[in-house]
């Protein structure tokens, strides 16, 4: 294919030397006239491992171009592909500027040049959830009118690490593709026919927001990291043996597992420790935020599942909770976050209904028994069979746990709490 480059930076340039390697023919182009003379002198305008041998190759078998600008480029290309900046600007936001205005050459060179065809234009920068249906595609209206209908946008994000770019390339995590219908893009699975990678067709937000998390997960782990070291450092702990033993455990620790957005944590030991790590690391003076922001985040987490359960709820209306234990199947109801939900429901005046056939009141011992007497003493005559609950007539069914599956309750007045959906 030709494939037409806007930036030249380090996701333009690594994608651009990768795809000139593998035969496309790429014409990249950025108002920065030192980046597009060394690409047209077969040299990178960036350090990375491996680039100047791709950009050098390509250079010589003429599969590598670029300019300042746009011109006729367009004209026959099979794929645009915008990799310019988003800075951050002083509000924390990103500026949208270079991205508005390429996406508006864009449009003025394709209705110029190809008033009969198709072009797909791929953007990788990384942008807000939003950007392709309120900001891109409103400019291409603008500027194309009807004609803006030959416009496939597709957002595509990138996952390249630096110093390791060109493998990232060539190997990387997922392939995520946005498009405005979720449907899959013809153009951007044969740019990618080659690579082996699990791929995602989604519409243009689902993409556009996974990069921010993709990276906030990694701040996080990096944050996390240091905290515990400063931890270790503190106690005489190695801080090399225990990350070691920390990452042995990829059945839970590093995994897909506590990781689905769904419920608070809750139970007997996630809130018990982390508030004994907090204490520890004032203690030693670690000054760990991350750790200490846990379980506020985790309350503000409660009320946001609360405000969920009763948005447009009538006062005193009948609600079914289904389940009450912080997980299904047992019946520990220390610090479960369901329990907050029952008692916030009682103050707040609606008729409550519990079901949950793993709990029996006179079965519960020691400081399971305590926490109930604590905090929801009338728990007997709160709970029902299943007969009963599946007789009975609610307002609202809410569920916490997977315990609904066995019931035969109408599911459009069911609210899931166990995900968000």
């Amino acid at each position: 294919m030709k494939i037409l480059i806007l930036g030249l930076g380090y996701v333009g340039c690594t994608l651009a030397a990768c795809l000139s390697r593998d035969d496309h023919v790429i014409i990249g182009v950025d108002v920065n006239r030192s980046k597009v003379d060394k690409i047209n002198a077969g040299e990178p305008p960036i350090s990375e491992p491996g680039m100047a041998e791709l950009v050098a190759a390509a250079h010589k078998a003429g599969k590598l171009f670029a300019d300042v600008a746009i011109g006729d480029h367009i004209k026959d290309c099979d794929l645009a592909v915008v990799c310019v900046g988003t800075p951050s600007a002083p509000d924390g936001s990103h500026n949208m500027g270079f991205i508005a205005e390429v996406t508006r050459q864009i449009a003025e060179a394709a209705a110029a040049q190809r008033s009969d065809k198709r072009l797909a234009v791929a953007y990788r920068s990384t942008v807000r959830p939003g950007t392709m249906d309120e900001l891109v595609a409103p400019i291409f209206r603008q500027e194309m009118g009807d004609a803006a209908a030959r416009i496939d946008i597709v957002y595509n994000p990138e996952f390249l690490r630096e110093a390791s770019a060109i493998y990232d390339y060539d190997h990387p995590p997922k392939i995520v593709v946005g498009t405005l219908t979720g449907e899959a893009s013809p153009v951007i699975d044969k740019l990618y026919e080659k690579i082996e990678a699990p791929r995602f067709n989604v519409k243009f937000r689902d993409a556009e927001f996974i990069k921010f998390v993709d990276n906030s997960w990694h701040a996080v782990k990096v944050t996390f990291a240091n905290e515990v070291g400063r931890l270790c450092a503190l106690q005489g702990v190695s801080a090399t043996a225990v990350h070691e033993i920390f990452t042995s455990d990829t059945k839970l620790n590093i995994s897909k597992y506590y990781l689905r957005p769904g419920g608070a944590f809750g139970g007997s030991c996630l809130p018990k420790d982390v508030r004994a790590l907090q204490y520890i690391a004032a203690d030693v003076g670690a000054h760990t935020h991350l750790i200490d922001s846990l379980v506020r985040s985790n309350e503000a987490h409660k009320h946001f599942q609360y405000e969920q359960v009763t948005q447009g709820l009538a006062p005193g209306a009948s609600v079914l909770l289904v389940g009450l234990a912080f997980k299904a199947h047992t019946d520990d109801l220390r610090e479960s976050p369901n329990i907050d939900i029952a008692r916030k429901l009682l103050r707040d005046g609606y008729k409550l209904s519990i079901y949950d056939p793993a709990i029996e009141p006179a079965a519960l011992v020691g400081q399971n028994l305590g926490y109930m007497y604590s905090q929801l003493p009338m728990l007997q005559s709160l709970l029902v069979d299943k007969a009963t609950a599946e007789a009975g007539r609610y307002d609202l069914i809410v569920s916490v746990n997977d315990t609904v599956k066995s019931l035969a309750v109408d599911s459009a007045r069911l609210l899931d709490l166990s995900r968000i959906a």
